[in-house]
């Protein structure tokens, strides 16, 4: 791991918190959405919620 101050890494573990939540909340949107259009989206901001959670992790584990 980087040479990270408690508060980069406090910020850190933040932004995951937030990007995880972010992607729970677009899948149930996309779940109860019944326009193809607009799952799609939802679907689409949620992947990219969850590749931002697991970049995020990765630089964590260098």
């Amino acid at each position: 791991m980087a040479n990270l101050t408690q508060t980069e890494l406090k910020n850190i573990r933040h932004l995951i918190c937030m990007e995880d939540t972010a992607f729970k909340k677009l899948n149930n949107y996309a779940d109860y959405s019944v326009d193809p259009q607009i799952k799609q989206v939802f679907n689409k901001a949620a992947q990219d919620a969850l590749n931002t959670k697991t970049k995020l992790i990765s630089f964590l584990n260098k």
